[in-house]
Order: structure tokens, then sequence, then C-alpha cells
């Protein structure tokens, strides 16, 4: 028997989506599926719900019915306040307050190394932290992280907020080398994300078995999450590409290339 009966994928139709959209039916009998965009037919164990995260009605509609909710959706990167404000900081409230009224306990919150991303590349840094956002998009998942904080201080909704390092097929640059998550241990963070008894606000960081790391997820253990993955097969071929100085700020914080987007008028 499957553990759920009913889960909800915000996000479907990203490129961590459609990971996770396959690697979610082997854990829930219907798959809910969200996104602005085209997700293309549903499958006979899938439901497919169109949704602009902006929009309160829908959003809150969204939770209706499930049991968890994998929380992917909203812009993926760097943009302008106006653009990341609809779908990352009023739909995350959306879907908290869809939460909220539909009785769901549990949400997996895809949050980034963006909402820490000036802290120096080299430090090592827990879940305690202080947050450190490197672009509004990082201040919209900060942001995100507080919301799951206090859904669960007042109403006991319980998040795992993923602190996504950098989810590729491979590495593309020597940052990634520390910051890669494997599709593979993506897709069982999330299953032991939404598995785990008792998680509270739970602060991970996802990012595979990568040698010289700079994040320590040991007050996460009790998720039980433990990555098969690492990015050793590609050092040679990283390192020897052009490199940057190190006085340019994505070769001296972890948010990487973040750091210098925008201003955006």
């Amino acid at each position: 028997m499957k553990p759920f009966k009913k889960l909800l994928l915000t996000g479907a139709a990203g490129g961590l989506g459609k990971v996770l959209r396959q690697s979610l039916a082997a854990h829930t009998e219907i798959l809910r599926l969200s996104d602005v965009s085209s997700m293309g037919a549903a499958a006979a164990s899938e439901e497919i719900m169109t949704c602009d995260l902006g929009n309160k009605a829908q959003t809150m509609a969204l939770s209706a019915g499930v049991d968890a909710i994998v929380h992917l959706g909203g812009v993926a990167t760097e943009h302008s306040f106006e653009q990341i404000l609809d779908a990352n900081i009023r739909g995350i409230f959306h879907l908290y307050e869809g939460a909220r009224v539909h009785g769901v306990k549990r949400v997996v919150f895809a949050s980034s190394n963006h909402a820490i991303g000036f802290h120096k590349q080299g430090a090592v840094i827990d879940s305690d932290c202080l947050l450190r956002p490197d672009s509004y998009y990082g201040l919209s998942k900060a942001y995100g992280e507080n919301m799951a904080q206090f859904y669960f201080d007042r109403y006991g909704i319980e998040t795992v907020s993923i602190r996504i390092g950098s989810s590729f097929p491979e590495p593309v640059d020597t940052r990634m080398l520390v910051t890669w998550l494997s599709f593979r241990d993506l897709s069982e963070l999330v299953r032991c994300s939404l598995t785990a008894p008792n998680v509270g606000h739970t602060i991970v960081y996802g990012v595979s078995d990568n040698k010289n790391g700079w994040w320590d997820n040991s007050k996460a253990a009790h998720l039980g999450f433990k990555p098969q993955d690492n990015s050793e097969q590609w050092r040679a071929s990283r390192e020897a590409m052009p490199q940057l100085s190190s006085t340019d700020p994505a070769k001296m914080y972890q948010g990487g290339g973040f750091t210098k987007m925008g201003p955006f008028n």
C-alpha cells in the first residue's frame, strides 16, 4: 500500500517538478499536479490543476483533499521584485492558508541556498545560521521559511524546508562541485521529508555527498536522509575550465552569480 492517498506537487512543469512527478508516483495513489504552464496530459493516477499562485482562491483550492504538499511552484530564478512578488511571496501565503483551511499537516517547501547566499564560500554553516539572502529570489525563500515556521508555531502545520543547492544532471562549474544535488538524492530527500515523523519546522540543505561541503545537515539527521551520489567524477573537467577571479562575488559567496544580478529598472 502506498503511504499517501493524494499528494499535491506544485511547479510540476518545471525542471525539478518533472523529476518529482516521476518519483512521487511510487508513494501516492493520486498525484495532483499544479503549475501555471502546460503540464501535458494527466496519467491515470494524476490530476492536473492549472493555477496562478498569485490568485488566492485558485491556490487555496489546490489543497482540498490532499494528505501533504510538495511546493516547488514559483519563479525559479532571479528577477525583479515585482516579478517575484506574486508567485513567491503572495503565493507561499496562499499555499499555507489553503493547507490551514483544508487540514493539511505536512508541507515540503523548496527553499534555496540563495536564502543564505551571502555567506562566504568555504564557511561551514548549519540550519541555525543567519539568513543572508543574495537576491530578491533569495529573499522570497527566506520569507517562505519564516512563513513555514509561523504556520507550525501557530497552526501545527509541519514543514521541511529544503535549501536546494544546484540540482541538475551534472555540475556545470567548480562551485557546483560543492552545491550539486543529484536527481536521485533530491527524490530521496523529498520522500524522507514527507514520511519522517515529528519534523516540526526542519531546515535541511539539499545537497549530495560532495567533497569539501559548506553545509552541515546534522540538525536534520532525524529525517533519515543519506545521499548516495557525489560530484567527484566531474572534478577534473570542471577544474580545468577557466576560473573566476578570487575577487568576483560569484567566487567569494556561496550564492554564486545570484549575488551580482540586478538591479532591475
